[in-house]
């Protein structure tokens, strides 16, 4: 265990080394790092899948990924503010000197909320459609990378967030498979009231 801690902040250290070397690097980080970009994208891409598709049978596909995506995002994020409460792992940047490129967030590094919701996300966009699941997996790990190397969060921090949100998503796509005729009930009901 001693091993894998020296390996996570060995690892935080030299990618945060890299930061002030070059300022354009730096002020894409802080981009992708942001609560705005990634998160903003993400919902973009389940605002195309629940009102995108032409045909009703990959609407209701769409619109059950979408449903999922968004209730696994949800509880995943409920898991990391649980985790939190009986687990606190201090920041980086309060431990370690660091080149900080975000703002001084004040609740446990472990495990990384964004990691958690962006790989939720990813998750059940993939289930949908193979190539937006591509690009938000990517997203989601280019948000969780930015912020390691922003100095936030630890890598463990990231694999663990990215694990809550990839494990949660896919025990609703299971709830939804063994439950499909009450969630096709909801999206007929959505779909009647003009919501979908």
């Amino acid at each position: 265990m001693e091993l894998l801690a020296k390996m996570d902040t060995a690892l935080l250290l030299w990618l945060n080394g890299w930061v002030a070397a070059l300022p354009w690097l730096d002020n894409l980080i802080q981009f992708l790092a942001s609560d705005y970009l990634v998160p903003v994208v993400l919902s973009l891409f389940i605002l195309g899948m629940w009102f995108g598709p032409r045909s009703q049978e990959s609407r209701m596909r769409s619109q059950r990924a979408a449903l999922g995506a968004m209730t696994g995002m949800g509880l995943s994020s409920f898991a990391v503010a649980i985790l939190n409460e009986f687990f606190f792992r201090p920041r980086p940047f309060e431990t370690f000197h660091l080149h900080l490129l975000f703002y001084h967030a004040s609740d446990s590094s472990f495990p990384m909320q964004a990691a958690a919701i962006g790989f939720g996300f990813a998750v059940g966009i993939w289930t949908a459609n193979r190539k937006l699941g591509a690009i938000a997996c990517v997203l989601a790990g280019l948000w969780g990378i930015a912020r390691v190397i922003a100095g936030a969060s630890y890598p463990s921090d990231m694999l663990a967030g990215a694990l809550i949100g990839f494990a949660i998503t896919n025990v609703v796509f299971l709830f939804f498979r063994l439950y499909d005729p009450f969630i096709r009930f909801i999206l007929r009901m959505a779909q009647y009231v003009y919501l979908a």
